[in-house]
């Protein structure tokens, strides 16, 4: 079978691959986490703002940790991810933590067959688009699922990072959707050695196609923001230049690493 037409089981099996070392990573910080930590950062807070009373649906939400910790700061919210070991896990953890996050195992396209509520904020973040092949459909998924005048959050890795070869060295990928990129890879971001593989699906998509899908399907866009270093030290070849913000050593300050966007529903 074609694995583009296949993607959906393919990346499935691949995130069910990495939960389990995911949830025992240094990187994810699990112990940190259970002890009160958040895992979220300060690019996503302060747009996110004060979420005591609102209502917030959180797409491709992994094991849960961004959920749970915007529960803590009052969220009524809904997780939803595509694997079924990292929901389950998501579960456990909201009961380890008596936390009242909710979660949902479904593809984001399938959700609206799965969910039938309207939020005040969607939020997704870092490594989430690139699963996904038709950003015209994610986009028509986050207006259903927001209020009228509720509000779009979204923090991604910049589509510049991704045209990069592993080690930041070469140009091998094209900026523009060309279609399916086909990998397989040993360990995973979270843990480079873990004695793990999996081959997953992802598409590249530019700034242009992802703030042309939300205008598109009535979302007014209201900022959009890059930043020149990631949260996270997920990436070959980093430097932390200050806490939680890392940079590729040798391109410096030269490329964006991470965007964001705030966009809201209009009330027609």
């Amino acid at each position: 079978m074609n694995p583009e037409n296949n993607y959906i089981e393919i990346n499935k099996n691949s995130w069910n691959n990495r939960t389990e070392t995911h949830l025992k990573s240094e990187f994810y910080d699990l112990d940190g986490f259970l002890n009160g930590k958040s895992s979220l950062n300060d690019i996503e807070l302060n747009l996110l703002g004060d979420l005591k009373g609102k209502s917030v649906l959180h797409l491709q939400c992994h094991f849960g940790q961004d959920t749970i910790s915007l529960s803590r700061l009052g969220a009524d919210i809904t997780g939803i991810d595509l694997s079924d070991k990292a929901i389950e896990s998501a579960q456990q953890l909201a009961r380890d933590t008596n936390s009242n996050a909710q979660f949902i195992c479904s593809d984001v396209y399938d959700l609206p067959n799965h969910l039938d509520k309207q939020f005040d904020i969607v939020f997704t973040s870092y490594g989430t688009i690139g699963w996904l092949p038709d950003l015209d459909k994610w986009a028509k998924v986050i207006t259903h699922f927001l209020k009228p005048n509720g509000k779009f959050v979204f923090v991604e890795f910049h589509p510049v990072v991704w045209m990069f070869d592993d080690n930041f060295e070469s140009v091998g990928y094209r900026y523009f959707n060309s279609g399916a990129i086909l990998e397989t890879e040993s360990g995973t971001y979270a843990d480079r050695n873990a004695d793990i593989n999996q081959s997953y699906v992802m598409w590249n998509h530019g700034l242009s196609e992802v703030m042309n899908s939300l205008i598109k399907n009535g979302l007014e866009i209201n900022s959009l923001d890059e930043f020149d270093y990631s949260p996270y030290n997920c990436f070959n070849g980093t430097v932390e230049f200050e806490p939680k913000k890392y940079r590729i050593a040798h391109l410096d300050d030269k490329i964006p690493m991470v965007y964001s966007v705030v966009a809201t529903k209009k009330n027609d």
